[in-house]
């Protein structure tokens, strides 16, 4: 950056102290909180990150150094919680992300359950979509979720909403888009999980000690028991 259009000594000066007074009001506003979603509380957060990144942009401009704190980003936090004070309604909104990570584990399990449940012989569990499609119809999304490797998945990301509403939808009303209208005033909780959680901790944190070896071999074991059940199964329904 030229020299013109630099910020001078003072502006950088300036920054530092409006985070300074952002930070006491922050404080104060959580000192006198009335509640959970304080909506000065969460003013007073906004108003704490704006001063923080706009110091950061600065002090980089003028001395290229940058501060230690991470910025969040304020456009992705809920806003203040404006729904009813007694929802007489909720939806509950779930999002779970899988990766194929056993496409022949995934066939083999719809195999055997077209081969149980259709007579047809429509072969569906023929391809990867189709056995998708089956292994979703069959079995319930928390089933899935708990037996996800015994169907060749592996877990990514999720995300659970609980939004309040004044009543119950009428029947049908939202199946043609039932996430097009979701009010993020209205989300009561939410529940994420995700592998990024898990990269916060240090490896050199986690103590090896506090693995049982027992406990792996039982692990171990399990995952054994399944695919020799499995491939049990299989040789049942090649000589059938």
């Amino acid at each position: 950056m030229s020299d013109a259009v630099q910020p001078t000594a003072a502006e950088v000066r300036a920054a530092a102290e409006a985070v300074k007074t952002a930070l006491d009001r922050h404080l104060a506003a959580v000192e006198r909180r009335s509640g959970e979603d304080d909506p000065a509380v969460y003013e007073a957060f906004n108003e704490l990150a704006a001063a923080a990144e706009t110091y950061d942009e600065l002090l980089y401009d003028r001395y290229d150094e940058v501060t230690p704190f991470e910025i969040p980003g304020t456009e992705d936090a809920l806003p203040p919680y404006t729904g009813p004070e007694e929802p007489h309604a909720v939806s509950v909104l779930i999002r779970r992300d899988y990766a194929v990570a056993e496409p022949q584990r995934l066939l083999a399990q719809a195999q055997r359950i077209e081969a149980a449940d259709y007579e047809d012989g429509a072969e569906a569990a023929g391809t990867v979509h189709g056995a998708l499609g089956i292994l979703f119809g069959e079995f319930e999304p928390d089933e899935i979720a708990s037996r996800h490797k015994e169907f060749g998945l592996e877990e990514g990301d999720s995300t659970l909403w609980v939004t309040a509403a004044d009543e119950q939808a009428d029947p049908g009303e939202w199946l043609e888009g039932p996430f097009e209208q979701i009010d993020a005033q209205r989300v009561v909780c939410r529940f994420d999980v995700s592998a990024v959680f898990d990269d916060e901790i240090d490896d050199g944190d986690v103590d090896d000690g506090d693995v049982d070896d027992a406990e792996i071999d039982d692990g171990e074991d399990e995952l054994d028991d399944l695919d020799a059940e499995l491939d049990e199964d299989e040789d049942l329904e090649r000589h059938a």
